[in-house]
């Protein structure tokens, strides 16, 4: 399994790096659900996916879907669908975290080339919206000397529910992000500027998935949110009542991703079953089905949106870099009442520490395997609530069937739906859901809660 693993991260980097790649990289179609085609989701957010399980069972993650169709490969391809895992199948077993570190570095790699007219890199390499710098209110005074500079205003965002107001400058052209940001606070030390970062979900599946779940009736009970990708029509979501909404250029529009997430909410059918059946699930898009979407300006509209409807528990299954405005965000929402789960991602214990999961008051949420076992390739947040069911258990794809899911991407949204049946809100509810959990193996914070919600790929004949 290392010579394998250590094969397969050199072949991964070199394709990623390769110019040959990035032409197969570039466009809407790169960043495909890893496992409608049987090949990755999971690793951080992912790379794409493509590779099924052709290379030794491994599922692999983040070779250019461009490729298309072949032995051992499999891909999304626009329409068409190929039943598979949705996740990293057996490769966070095989890597270790300096490994998992490796392909995390050239996935980010791959997602700025591959999106260089939208993005570049931080100074830690994370990607960020090229040339955005956000800010909150500003004066005139600090206006006009930005303008003077060569700055201009993009526009400003107003969140009421939140009680926040975001400014987005663009930067002079040719000026580095970094650059541009560390001027603006020479010009302005008292106020507060950073990055436009992007959110990546901890499993990926962000290519557009023909037809959007249908909105069906009110239903009574707490409301679920989700920011994520949008969610697809499925049997599963027949008397479901989801309500999505836009957050990116396009959306809201389905995806692998988002579809899985809501499924193990708010889906019901045959042998299948969500968390949550009962609950009203209102879904904010931040995609569009973009791999460069997911900015932290576009979180927190989301948030705004979910905070306005009075949602109980908002799930963020996705990660990134610290931000001060979603940082912001997040406490207000939290001043509200409002719970927020997220994942805490699968780039591994040696990668940086994920957030929104690692933000205060947010409950993180890892992944644990059928026989309660804390996955390998889950990421190390500076604080760990809860885990749950996050591999071996199955989720619905966009149309028809399920496909088998790894990553915590898929735990975190048992744990938001078990919150929401807790007939309290706030810290009473987390006490209750505690109250459940169980001990595990590794890593698990409190424990395993929500056992009983995994459903057993083999009972829905999930593709592999």
């Amino acid at each position: 399994m290392r010579k394998t693993g250590q094969a397969l991260k050199a072949g991964l980097r070199a394709l990623i790096l390769g110019g040959a790649a990035w032409a197969l990289l570039a466009g809407p179609g790169a960043a495909q659900m890893g496992g409608l085609g049987g090949g990755l989701g999971g690793l951080g957010g992912g790379l794409g996916s493509g590779l099924g399980r052709g290379l030794g069972g491994l599922g692999a993650p983040g070779l250019p879907t461009g490729l298309g169709p072949a032995p051992g490969l499999g891909g999304l391809g626009g329409s068409g669908y190929v039943p598979g895992g949705l996740g990293v199948g057996d490769l966070g077993e095989g890597q270790s975290p300096t490994s998992l570190l490796d392909l995390r570095r050239a996935r980010l790699e791959g997602l700025i080339h591959a999106n260089r007219k939208t993005l570049e890199a931080d100074r830690h390499g994370d990607p960020v919206r090229r040339g955005e710098i956000l800010a909150g209110p500003l004066s005139a005074d600090v206006l006009a000397k930005a303008r003077a500079a060569g700055f201009r205003v993009a526009g400003v965002q107003t969140d009421p529910a939140l009680g926040l107001s975001v400014t987005t400058l663009i930067a002079p052209r040719g000026k580095s992000v970094e650059a541009a940001r560390a001027e603006l606070q020479a010009l302005s030390p008292d106020t507060d500027f950073d990055l436009n970062p992007i959110y990546e979900p901890a499993g990926r599946g962000l290519d557009p998935a023909p037809g959007g779940a249908t909105p069906g009736q009110p239903l009574d009970g707490a409301i679920v949110g989700m920011i994520d990708g949008g969610v697809g029509a499925s049997p599963v979501f027949s008397h479901a009542h989801i309500e999505q909404r836009g957050f990116a250029p396009g959306g809201p529009r389905a995806t692998g991703h988002g579809t899985a997430v809501a499924s193990l909410i708010v889906g019901e059918a045959g042998a299948f079953h969500g968390a949550a059946p009962g609950r009203t699930l209102l879904a904010a898009d931040i995609y569009g089905g973009q791999e460069a979407a997911g900015s932290a300006q576009a979180v927190v509209a989301a948030l705004d949106w979910l905070v306005s409807r009075r949602v109980k528990v908002i799930n963020m299954s996705l990660v990134g870099p610290p931000n001060a405005l979603l940082a912001r965000a997040v406490a207000a929402a939290e001043a509200r009442g409002v719970l927020i789960v997220a994942a805490v991602g699968n780039d591994g214990p040696a990668a940086p520490a994920p957030y929104p999961a690692s933000y205060s008051g947010v409950i993180a949420v890892t992944a644990v395997d059928a026989h309660n076992r804390a996955l390998p390739e889950a990421g190390r947040p500076s604080h760990l609530d809860f885990a749950a069911p996050g591999a071996d258990l199955a989720a619905a794809a966009p149309g028809k069937g399920f496909v088998v899911v790894r990553g915590t991407s898929f735990a975190a949204p048992l744990v938001s739906a078990r919150l929401s049946l807790a007939p309290d809100e706030g810290g009473a509810a987390v006490a209750e859901v505690a109250r459940e959990a169980v001990p595990g193996q590794g890593p698990v914070g409190r424990g395993v809660v929500c056992q009983t919600c995994r459903v057993d790929p083999r009972l829905v004949h999930a593709g592999h």
